[in-house]
């Protein structure tokens, strides 16, 4: 049975809502090309057909602030209905995802999606307060609320993925991408927990320009994160162990979206969170230390941040 999905936009710099229902729905070529997002044509049109639609899966609603926005988006991404009010899609489709990065209102938008039983998958970063994180605790823990970055699917970290263990003892990894901390430095936290096992235990403040931080791990590496501001856009990481190291420039977004929205669908019909809960709720305590670290000028202990 196909689960109908609606699709909640925009954000400033942000056109998941166009990648994403693309992904699910195939597009409109002409509708793509004049959406604004030309990147996003760009990287979408050089796809093979196969790679489209994720099965039991379709975009049937979208809603965004702007009316023209939300047309726009419709008639790219060849959704059906567009909506005036968030509210409407309560009761109209079976699950949402609220693709924006604008954390701050995360919460006043999938939780009355949440209390209705409807299935939600939110954009990183899920919330960096952590009275609302405590209450999404429980709708990651029954399966009804995914959050994460794509990067913790990237395709491009499929070989430390399956081997890490080979590279021997991890000695130093590190992570560089572009704009803030609490936005993209997310980013990093989810592509590099999608590989280790270890936990991390305090953060420690460089000095730089930018962000720039030390993450001491529990099994004795060091974790060294920049948030690199306004930059060339880089999105890499790299690992250092005793039999081995490598390194790895995301860049392809695509099949780290489709992947993405392939684990939402698949959790919603198996009942299985596709992330443990844990792990979600541990990445956001690190993204709030990161941030506590960095403007307070100190070294924050993680397991000062309850949640």
């Amino acid at each position: 049975m196909v689960k109908s999905v609606g699709i909640i936009g925009m954000s400033e710099g942000n056109g998941h809502p166009f990648s994403f229902s693309a992904i699910i729905n195939g597009y409109s070529d002409s509708g793509l090309a004049a959406s604004g997002w030309e990147g996003i044509y760009n990287y979408v049109r050089r796809r093979d057909n196969s790679e489209f639609g994720i099965e039991g899966f379709r975009v049937t609603h979208a809603w965004t602030q702007d009316h023209e926005q939300t047309q726009r988006l419709c008639k790219a991404c060849l959704i059906p209905h567009a909506v005036d009010h968030l509210e409407e899609l309560i009761g109209k489709v079976d699950a949402v995802i609220i693709a924006r990065d604008d954390f701050e209102n995360h919460f006043s938008m999938a939780m009355p999606f949440l209390k209705a039983g409807q299935y939600v998958f939110v954009d990183k970063p899920l919330s960096l307060n952590i009275e609302e994180l405590r209450a999404f605790r429980t709708y990651l823990e029954n399966g009804r609320l995914m959050s994460c970055s794509g990067m913790r699917y990237a395709k491009e970290l499929d070989e430390p993925r399956a081997s890490l263990s080979q590279y021997g003892k991890i000695k130093l990894i590190r992570g560089a991408i572009l704009n803030s901390w609490e936005q993209y430095g997310v980013h990093l936290l989810y592509a590099i927990f999608g590989c280790v096992s270890s936990k991390p235990v305090s953060v420690i403040p460089l000095r730089s320009e930018h962000v720039s931080l030390a993450i001491q791990m529990d099994d004795g590496s060091l974790l060294q994160l920049d948030s690199l501001g306004q930059s060339y856009k880089t999105f890499r990481i790299d690992f250092w162990g005793t039999n081995g190291v490598s390194s790895h420039e995301i860049t392809d977004n695509f099949s780290m979206f489709r992947r993405t929205l392939w684990h939402f669908a698949e959790s919603i019909r198996t009942g299985v969170p596709a992330i443990p809960p844990q792990e979600t709720i541990d990445i956001m305590r690190l993204l709030i230390a990161g941030v506590i670290a960095h403007s307070e000028r100190r070294e924050v202990y993680i397991h000062d941040i309850q949640i």
